[in-house]
């Protein structure tokens, strides 16, 4: 008998949202991620649940419909790591013209059965506020919805329920080989270390290294047909005061986001191009920060440069290649590929996907392998991530109400640790009745109590774990602030 009925390799967005939901259903799941959970694409989004609007001029109706659906299940499902947001649309003459925006908002409000988010209107940007920060060219533009999201945290929680339903998850774990007879035959590496496991289906979840791991690893000799696309982002100190974002037209056709990102900086990607090489090493290049500063100052009335840039960075994504010859026509669609050959153990290959759609994804990939392995029915789509469980709009009767238990927190305190854990910010501060009991304060308002959280019950390892994955902190570090919370954690982290 195996060990596991579902191993995954890849402890991105899909790679956990699959765990979970497998592991909700009664299976025995194991999951290994040879980094950090969401250390590579899932990390490197544009951190948004959206629809697609652009999709639609692609045709990709399914796909836009799907996510449209998905995108108010989310906010219901996490509404502590995802939030609404109203995006400034604004009408560019000489490129899509306004009954064409007007034409495909008005689809975009009514294909996926909006119940939450307020509808598109019309916006005089000569007059209204919002167009205050952009070029004085424009006149005319849509305000639409769409919502924000915690990218990384969501990979990270969706994790934390995966583990809390059985899933054994394991981070900084390599999967060196993988040996298939009746049964999949894992070899595992940690810290140099080595085991087995056996498993009767095998998920390749590895996004970008697709291919890597199916010659290194599993040792195929056939093509996996996935084309890797680049997308890059940059961050400035912030463009606009309020809290909208922008969505503005290029030259090229595409569309890029500038939006408000942790109070002082405003996010602006993305890129969109081919990519060949190590997705491990990824990152922007010198021309495609010119080319986002371009696109800023082309738009809005404050100039950026590359000097300007106080962070950047840049992911992957593994997309099913169509064989379309540009980088943003491939479709964003996610594919299920199941190999299972007779008296074999089968392989779930997981091409493309968006963060939007990953619950859906991994519902769906559970039902292609119910025929193989006794799984219960569905069940993620009322459900709630861990601190979830509040209403979708139910995020500032928690500040006040923790304010009000926990008076030592500032309001700025209370709703970056409401933003990130939720309802379970009393597991975070524990007895706590005063600042100085929850232990030193590392840099910004990061506390001990909260470092000794993210090492015992979210798998972090390293300063990066804390500063960029599960928190943004980073942005607010100093190089001597980083070497106290290594520091920190070194002391934590058990030794192997």
């Amino acid at each position: 008998m195996a060990d596991f009925d579902l191993a995954i390799v890849g402890g991105g967005i899909n790679g956990a949202g699959i765990a979970r939901d497998a592991a909700g259903r009664g299976l025995r799941v194991l999951l290994v991620e040879q980094n950090d959970l969401a250390s590579g694409t899932s990390s490197a989004s544009t951190k948004l649940i959206h629809g697609g609007l652009r999709y639609l001029e692609h045709g990709w109706l399914r796909l836009v419909r799907e996510a449209l659906i998905e995108r108010e299940v989310m906010l219901r499902m996490a509404p502590h790591l995802i939030r609404p947001m109203r995006f400034v649309l604004p009408s560019e003459p000489g490129r899509r013209p306004a009954w064409m925006l007007r034409f495909g908002l008005f689809v975009y409000d009514h294909l996926g059965g909006r119940q939450i988010l307020p509808a598109a209107r019309a916006l005089d940007l000569a007059n209204d506020p919002l167009g205050a920060p952009l070029n004085a060219r424009y006149q005319r533009g849509f305000e639409y919805s769409d919502c924000f999201a915690d990218d990384a945290r969501l990979v990270v929680l969706t994790a934390v329920d995966a583990a809390e339903r059985g899933a054994v998850i394991r981070t900084r774990t390599r999967c060196i080989k993988a040996e298939r007879s009746a049964v999949w035959r894992l070899v595992l590496e940690t810290r140099g270390r080595r085991n087995l496991a056996t498993a009767r289906i095998l998920v390749n979840a590895t996004g970008p290294w697709l291919k890597l791991f199916a010659s290194r690893v599993l040792g195929e000799r056939a093509t996996v047909p996935a084309r890797l696309d680049k997308g890059s982002h940059i961050l400035v100190p912030r463009l606009f005061e309020h809290d909208r974002g922008y969505i503005v037209q290029t030259r090229d056709r595409r569309v890029v986001f500038a939006l408000p990102f942790e109070r002082d900086f405003t996010l602006i990607g993305t890129t969109d191009q081919s990519f060949a090489g190590d997705p491990g090493e990824v990152k922007p290049t010198a021309d495609e920060i010119a080319y986002l500063c371009a696109v800023t100052n082309e738009h809005f009335r404050a100039s950026v440069s590359p000097a300007d840039v106080v962070w950047s960075f840049a992911g992957v994504r593994a997309l099913y290649d169509d064989g379309s010859r540009k980088a943003q026509d491939v479709s964003r669609d996610y594919l299920l590929a199941l190999d299972e050959p007779h008296g074999e153990a089968p392989l779930l290959t997981v091409y493309g996907g968006k963060i939007t759609t990953y619950r859906r994804l991994a519902e769906q990939a559970i039902d292609r392998v119910a025929h193989i392995v006794k799984a219960g029915p569905a069940w993620t789509k009322a459900s709630h991530l861990p601190g979830g469980d509040f209403r979708y709009d139910g995020i500032e009767a928690l500040v006040a109400n923790t304010r009000k238990s926990r008076p030592f927190l500032s309001e700025a305190h209370a709703r970056r640790l409401l933003r990130a854990y939720g309802t379970r910010v009393e597991r975070v501060l524990g007895p706590a009745a005063s600042l100085n009991e929850l232990g030193p304060c590392i840099g910004a308002d990061l506390t001990a109590a909260e470092v000794r959280y993210l090492v015992e019950r979210e798998w972090a390892q390293t300063e990066d774990d804390v500063l960029w994955r599960r928190t943004k902190l980073g942005l607010h570090f100093s190089p001597e602030q980083r070497a106290r919370l290594a520091t920190m954690i070194a002391a934590m982290v058990p030794s192997v």
